[in-house]
């Protein structure tokens, strides 16, 4: 697909213009109206792509969960291996979408390799992620960031104390919930582990606070996000914080979610995907598999 028409469309999911700006530009680029929106479907997550792992997977067991946080109840998605016993923690942030059924597919992902896998509701801050997705792209943007940083420091130190819990927690999050991620490592000292999927990076001066050991994933075609790189590789190998980062040529900004069709890349998201999970088990514990 024309890199024009996913810049477009990258604009369009972060903020930057309304659908009908969206919709008259893409028409533009296409070339017609009728192309616009025979392009569409291509471009917006078609949830029913999203379960790469059941809801009712006869190995995993989840639950609605509810959290106190300084910022009031935040909601999210418990789920793990059926056969209980301690097992390492992953809290999941999601993208500018909220708790939707992608990410909680990907948190039975996470059970099904073993993980305590939590995927946190973070417009709870707002009222609760909607069931359309441009309602909840919409409400993103009216969730105050910081304390959604308080709420996943929350976050953490609930999933710390839980009866299941190894009491070692790491963390996965995806452009937005990227930068949340690198975010919540300057802010929690108990993180023990955080991986960053095309997540923006936080201010140089913030990275002495990082206790965590991190993972960063980052799109070739991503130039909002990877313009932060160099300062952020920099600070870190300055601080000698423990990190490892990888770039996977060929890709677009959200290349792991595979309910997009545009910019979904298998082989850059089950080479990440694998690298996420080495890394979690190396950090947290290696648990049996569901």
């Amino acid at each position: 697909m024309d890199q024009k028409i996913i810049d477009l469309y990258d604009r369009f999911t972060h903020g930057g213009m309304n659908r009908r700006t969206f919709l008259d530009r893409l028409a533009e680029i296409a070339g017609s109206s009728a192309a616009a929106m025979a392009l569409l479907p291509l471009l917006q997550n078609d949830y029913a792509r999203a379960a790469m792992v059941a809801p009712d997977d006869a190995r995993l067991a989840s639950e609605r969960v509810a959290y106190d946080s300084p910022k009031g109840k935040i909601d999210g998605y418990l789920v793990r291996p059926k056969a209980k016993g301690k097992r390492p923690v992953v809290l999941v942030i999601h993208e500018n979408r909220g708790l939707n059924p992608h990410l909680e597919d990907v948190a039975r992902r996470l059970a099904s390799e073993g993980f305590l896998a939590y995927a946190v509701d973070l417009l709870s801050l707002v009222g609760g992620t909607p069931a359309s997705e441009d309602a909840a792209r919409d409400l993103h943007p009216k969730m105050n960031q910081d304390d959604a940083v308080a709420a996943l420091v929350a976050g953490v130190s609930f999933l710390k104390k839980h009866a299941e819990s190894t009491g070692k927690v790491g963390a996965v999050g995806f452009c937005f919930g990227g930068l949340m991620i690198n975010r919540l490592a300057v802010a929690s000292p108990e993180l023990d582990a955080g991986v960053a999927y095309y997540g923006r990076q936080v201010p140089a001066a913030l990275v002495p606070n990082i206790k965590a050991a991190l993972l960063l994933h980052y799109a070739e075609h991503d130039d909002g996000v990877n313009a932060g790189i160099p300062a952020y590789e920099a600070a870190l190998k300055a601080n000698n914080k423990k990190f490892t980062m990888h770039s996977y040529p060929g890709t677009q900004h959200a290349f792991n979610n595979d309910t997009g069709a545009a910019r979904y890349n298998e082989a850059a998201a089950r080479l990440a995907w694998s690298r996420t999970i080495a890394f979690f088990r190396e950090t947290l514990g290696t648990p049996e598999k569901a």
